[in-house]
C-alpha cells in the first residue's frame, strides 16, 4: 500500500499539497494513516477533507470523532456541509456523490490542494463494474473508476484499485489496537434501499459462494474496458473538434453533430458530458437526449429542448447545443 501511494504521488509536482477524502470508515482511515507516513517522507503537505451530508442523525458526532483522529495524526481537518438533493432524479446515492465531489473540489481550491486521494480498492472497483453493467452503462462505463483523473486543475487519485480490502482492514485494525479509536460504521454500506448496499447485502454473498474469483475477473474487465475507452476517446476527441465547440467546451453545433453516424453521435455526447464533469447518464437518459436533438430544427425554433440531468441541463438556441448547471 505504501509503495502504491508513493508511485501515485510521484506524478505530482514536488511538495504539492494533497488531501485525503476522509469519511471515517475503515478504508479512508487506512488511506489517511498511510498518507500521513508517505507525505512526511515526500514533503507533500497533507490535509483531511470530510463532507458532512447530513443524511444521518449521527453526522455531527462523526465529524467530532474524526477531529480526534486528525488531532492524533497532527493533520488539519476541513469539513464541508452539503445539502443532498432528494428529488434530483439521479437517486440519493448519485446525488450524494455529486454533492461530495463538488464539496471536495471547493475545499481543494480553498486550500490550494492539487490532488485528492480516494480510498477505493479492488472490491469497490469490482462492485462498480457490476453496478454499471446492470445499469447498461456501455463500454465506457464498464471502465469503472480510473486510478488518476484530472478534473480541471484538480487530480482525483485512487492509488489502491489493485489492492484487496483485507490489507486496508488490517491497517486500520492495527491503529485501533494502538489508539483505541474506532472507525465509523456508515449504515448505508449494507442498507438494501441503496443499490450498492443491496449488492453487498444480497448479491455478493451469492457471488462469493459460487464464483469466489469474481472480483479479480471484473477488475480485469475494467482494465480491458479502459483500454478500449482510450481508443474511443481518441475518436470522440476528433469528432468533438469538428463540432465547432466554444472555448469553454460547453456548447457545440447541432448541425455538425447531426452529420455524424448514430454511434458516433452517442460517443461524442458521452465525451462532452465527461469533459464537463457530468455524471454519466444511463442508456435511456442518453437516448432521450439524442431523440430530442434529432427532432430539433438545425437553426431557429429550437427552444423546446430541455434535458435535465441532476443539476445540469442541456438546451439549444440558434443551432447551438449548450450545457448549464444550477
Amino acid at each position: 500500500m505504501h509503495a502504491a501511494l508513493v508511485r501515485s504521488l510521484a506524478a505530482l509536482p514536488p511538495r504539492a499539497a494533497v488531501a485525503v477524502a476522509l469519511s471515517g470508515g475503515i478504508d479512508s482511515v487506512a488511506l489517511a494513516l498511510v498518507a500521513r507516513q508517505v507525505c512526511n517522507e515526500t514533503e507533500h503537505p497533507l490535509y483531511f477533507f470530510h463532507v458532512h451530508h447530513g443524511l444521518y442523525a449521527q453526522a455531527d458526532a462523526w465529524a467530532a470523532h474524526l477531529q480526534v483522529f486528525a488531532n492524533d495524526l497532527d493533520t488539519p481537518l476541513f469539513l464541508r456541509r452539503v445539502a443532498v438533493e432528494q428529488d434530483s432524479g439521479l437517486g440519493i446515492e448519485a446525488a450524494a456523490r455529486n454533492a461530495r465531489y463538488l464539496a471536495l473540489t471547493d475545499l481543494a481550491a480553498t486550500q490550494d490542494v492539487k490532488a485528492i486521494l480516494l480510498a477505493h480498492h479492488r472490491q469497490d472497483q469490482a462492485e462498480t463494474v457490476l453496478l454499471r453493467l446492470l445499469r447498461g452503462a456501455g463500454v465506457l462505463g464498464l471502465g469503472a473508476m480510473h486510478a488518476d483523473v484530472l478534473r480541471g486543475a484538480l487530480r482525483l487519485v485512487r492509488p489502491w484499485l489493485e489492492i484487496d480490502r483485507d490489507a486496508l482492514v488490517a491497517q486500520t485494525r492495527a491503529y485501533t489496537e494502538r489508539s483505541g479509536w474506532e472507525p465509523i460504521t456508515d449504515p448505508s454500506n449494507l442498507d438494501a434501499q441503496f443499490a450498492r448496499g443491496a449488492l453487498r447485502a444480497e448479491l455478493i454473498p451469492v457471488l462469493e459462494a459460487r464464483w469466489p474469483a469474481w472480483r479479480q475477473t471484473l477488475t480485469r474487465h475494467a482494465k480491458q474496458a479502459q483500454e478500449t475507452s482510450q481508443i474511443l476517446d481518441e475518436v470522440a476527441a476528433t469528432d468533438w473538434q469538428a463540432l465547432e465547440p466554444d472555448l469553454e467546451g460547453s456548447s457545440f453545433s447541432l448541425q455538425r453533430w447531426r452529420n455524424l453516424s448514430e454511434p458516433r453521435q452517442a460517443l461524442v455526447l458521452r465525451y462532452w458530458l465527461n469533459q464537463q464533469c457530468v455524471a454519466m447518464p444511463g442508456e435511456r437518459r442518453l437516448a432521450e437526449l439524442m431523440r430530442q436533438l434529432r427532432q430539433l430544427h438545425a437553426l431557429g425554433h429550437d427552444r423546446g429542448l430541455l434535458w435535465q440531468h441532476g443539476v445540469h441541463r442541456v438546451q439549444c438556441l440558434r443551432g447551438r447545443v449548450s450545457l448549464s448547471s444550477g
